[in-house]
């Protein structure tokens, strides 16, 4: 039985890895001054920052059903069931609005995985079900090993600036003028469902060592035994950060000399969005 696998572009995965993958990739769209765009189709990373800095408003939104229940009708021309890995429903409604679209349409053909994850932990979700599909797996048995393993994942992010949360509602405009004032970059983490506080700080080297070390102490406790049976790796996600972003590679590699740091990635347009450039975070996650 033949499975294709889909995801969208909050995986971090371009049209052009995709097509060497042999996987289907959903552009997410975006509303820029009220015209749409897609990401890695019309709108490119370096474009759609500099619309950002040009303070344009800018939205995201869901891929349309209908559009993406197109592709799924092609794949199963030639494939007997389709997984698909959206974006964390804990981040965005388009998982609850495939899922509900894909029963009702699709029956048992068509599976929406909701297993938490976003950005580089979802692009490793993608190559695991790759994987276990190259092995012969079921689509409902890459199913159960996605949904079995969906909290075995930690992503922490450094945001540079508050202007973009500021703008996005999810900090009071007081909040942000004494944030800026006294330089404070909050450090953000996602266990799965959202972006949630995790630390303040004022310098980026402070930010590194906070995020290498909740990233030790998960190792340490959640992880322990995964990590001793070497199924664990590293990550590191920015937003036009690339400097920065290849030095911390160096310096997770020096303090986790047992794991390897696979992915360093710009993060999807859709978290970009909400926390603008020069964001930089680190990830551990499964590995199947």
């Amino acid at each position: 039985m033949k499975t294709a696998i889909v995801t969208d572009s909050n995986s971090d995965i371009t049209q052009a890895e995709a097509k060497e993958l042999g996987i289907s990739v959903i552009p997410m769209p975006f509303l820029v001054d009220g015209k749409q765009y897609f990401e890695g189709v019309n709108l490119s990373h370096d474009e759609f920052y500099k619309k950002l800095g040009e303070d344009v408003q800018i939205s995201t939104s869901q891929p349309s059903a209908y559009d993406v229940g197109e592709v799924w009708e092609d794949l199963l021309k030639t494939h007997d069931k389709i997984v698909h890995i959206p974006m964390s429903s804990g981040l965005s409604e388009t998982c609850n609005t495939l899922t509900r679209y894909a029963e009702t349409e699709f029956g048992d053909k068509v599976i929406v995985v909701d297993n938490q994850r976003i950005s580089v932990s979802q692009r490793q979700s993608v190559m695991d079900a790759v994987k276990l599909e190259k092995e012969g797996k079921t689509a409902e048995e890459i199913r159960d090993y996605l949904l079995a393993t969906k909290m075995q994942s930690s992503i922490y992010i450094m945001v540079d600036t508050l202007k973009y949360l500021k703008k996005g509602g999810r900090i009071t405009p007081a909040v942000a003028a004494i944030g800026t004032l006294l330089k404070i970059k909050p450090v953000l983490q996602i266990q799965g469902f959202k972006l949630d506080q995790f630390a303040k700080v004022r310098k980026i080297t402070e930010a590194k060592k906070i995020m290498a070390d909740a990233i030790a102490h998960d190792l340490d406790t959640r992880f322990k035994q995964l990590r001793e049976q070497s199924k664990m790796t590293l990550a590191i996600a920015h937003t036009q950060n690339d400097k920065e972003a290849a030095l911390f590679k160096t310096e997770l590699e020096q303090r986790f000399p047992d794991l390897s740091v696979d992915f360093v990635d710009p993060l999807p347009l859709s978290i970009a969005c909400h926390i603008g450039p020069g964001a930089l975070a680190c990830a551990t996650f499964i590995k199947y």
